[in-house]
């Protein structure tokens, strides 16, 4: 077989020992249905000539705005722009937070272009802010160009991308910090052993996670990054997150039990990615990755409109510093009667991740304010989201994270009836810890396809999102977006004036009197939980606490 045609930018000894050149010359399909199984099973990965051909048809079927910068731009700016300077001396722009350029299997005079390349997408894109991911993007496609114009074209379509619906890589600060937010919210609903390790060995968990996509654009090696990028031009931004849910799971599984290599968490898993060639392939990295059953495209854009909404109001829109999450409960001003500091800790590390930054405020406690539901409602009325802890009489503590304002319940007139979304859980902490989360979270097979959705996804994208920022978003897990067999699996919290009540179907999660003297526990459908302490229990104390934005106290 003839040696692979390299462009002058490839190092062959590098590229030759990095990506083997033997597979199919030519792809015949077109359709995006067809190119999804193929891109998964790497079809072009093992042709150098292919993958060139298939990156340039899928980027050029990019749907992008009615002016885009084109190859003879490039050639028109390159020289303005760079001047008689080489390419290793040049700065990079702003937008890429002094991240480094990864050179893969890039010679110096390739990796000379990228920065000539980057430099030239930043003249041509002045609303690009932040943008840390793209030096990876220009030196990975730079290995599949003819030359540096056709690669130049290539950054600015994906830059240009005008579709709402297909996100291919964050543009601003704000954009970049919601989405790690976003997957810090997911790795605590599908990494949680790796969570908990996270919470145990970081002080501050955030910013570990703030590192996600450091790990694919920048730490994973040439052989793993560009598949991962065959399947993200084919399938779009959502991959990305489960590829990097794979990388810690497997971090998580080589690591557990372990002593730390380092001080720091956050330097083990970049060198971990680094070296993950070591242990994990290509193919067993996208199958972790593919085999956990994620949210919907939809569902997963309200989670990150979500978090945006909490950034811009409280004014995180430019590059700044994050609160430690550790520091969010104070030791030296949080007493509760029920848990320690520690133990709230643990329960902040549960929460999403757009409260997590705010600081516990207690708004109900039964020792100060009396045994009495009524009082109960008074004092959480007005916040959103709240926390209940529960302390029996046999010491035992449990609770729930109840994710919708409690003056929903009004709306049933007087009758008991059920409202809130899937970020409900429930928890016990003494005698052992646990949660329990919504049951479709683990259990997606529960709903039932309406939309032909990737293979994976849980099921049914959720209505239509107005563009009118007036209009009142759609929650986030709300149950309607999901076709439930019954009802049973979506009744999170409900109160009337003689009862509280958490999950339901099949029993109850947790049940309150309005003296706030007794209450119960079992199994229930909503949690598929087990009994949060003894069933039948009396009532110790009882506290409600809410979630206060540091800046306004």
């Amino acid at each position: 077989m003839d040696p692979p045609g390299y462009n002058c930018f490839v190092d062959r000894d590098k590229m030759d020992a990095a990506v083997q050149d033997l597979g199919p010359k030519e792809l015949s399909c077109t359709e995006p249905q067809e190119l999804k199984p193929l891109a998964r099973q790497g079809y072009w990965a093992r042709s150098y000539a292919l993958r060139g051909k298939v990156y340039q048809r899928l980027i050029r079927d990019i749907p992008c705005r009615t002016v885009t910068p084109d190859a003879s731009v490039y050639s028109d700016i390159v020289g303005k722009i760079v001047g008689k300077h080489s390419g290793s001396s040049l700065p990079l722009p702003e937008f890429v937070d002094n991240t480094q350029v990864p050179s893969y299997c890039l010679n110096p005079r390739g990796e000379g272009a990228v920065r000539k390349i980057l430099l030239c997408i930043a003249n041509q894109f002045p609303d690009v802010s932040f943008c840390p991911a793209l030096p990876a993007v220009v030196a990975l496609l730079l290995h599949y160009s003819a030359d540096e114009a056709q690669c130049f074209e290539n950054a600015c379509r994906i830059l240009a991308c005008n579709d709402p619906s297909r996100k291919l890589v964050d543009q601003s600060f704000l954009a970049f910090e919601s989405s790690c937010m976003t997957f810090g919210d997911l790795v605590n609903k599908y990494c949680q052993a790796a969570h908990k390790l996270m919470v145990a060995v970081s002080e501050d968990v955030l910013q570990v996670y703030a590192d996600w996509q450091r790990w694919l654009f920048g730490e994973l090696p040439l052989s793993h990054f560009a598949r991962v990028f065959d399947v993200f031009l084919v399938e779009g931004y959502k991959v990305l997150y489960r590829v990097a849910l794979a990388i810690l799971k497997f971090f998580h599984k080589v690591r557990a039990g372990q002593p730390p290599e380092s001080d720091s968490v956050k330097q083990d898993i970049r060198t971990f990615v680094r070296d993950i060639a070591k242990t994990v392939s290509p193919e067993k990295l996208l199958e972790k990755a593919f085999a956990i059953r994620l949210f919907s495209r939809k569902e997963i854009q309200l989670l990150q409109m979500a978090n945006e909404k909490a950034l811009k109001q409280k004014g995180i829109t430019v590059k700044q510093k994050r609160q430690f999450v550790h520091l969010a409960v104070h030791a030296e001003n949080f007493h509760s009667e029920i848990v320690s500091v520690k133990e709230m800790r643990d329960i902040w590390s549960w929460v999403p991740e757009r409260f997590a930054l705010c600081q516990p405020l207690l708004l109900f406690s039964s020792l100060q304010h009396g045994y009495s539901l009524t009082r109960f409602y008074l004092q959480c009325e007005g916040h959103e989201p709240t926390l209940l802890l529960i302390k029996t009489t046999q010491k035992e503590v449990c609770g729930a994270y109840l994710s919708t304002d409690w003056s929903e319940r009004n709306k049933f007139g007087g009758k008991v009836g059920f409202f809130g979304t899937g970020e409900c859980f429930v928890f016990r902490l003494q005698p052992e810890v646990q949660r329990y989360e919504w049951v479709v979270i683990k259990h997606p097979e529960l709903t039932k396809p309406v939309s032909s959705e990737a293979p994976g996804a849980l099921s049914p994208p959720c209505r239509p999102v107005s563009s009118d920022p007036a209009d009142r978003l759609s929650p986030f897990l709300a149950a309607r977006h999901f076709n439930l067999p019954s009802k049973t699996e979506s009744m999170f919290m409900a109160g009337g004036n003689d009862c509280l009540i958490v999950g339901g179907g099949g029993g109850q999660a947790l049940y309150i009197d309005g003296d706030l003297n007794r209450g119960r526990t079992g199994h229930c459908d909503t949690f598929n939980n087990q009994p949060l302490c003894s069933e039948n229990f009396l009532i110790a104390a009882v506290e409600a606490w809410g979630f206060q934005d540091p800046d306004t106290q």
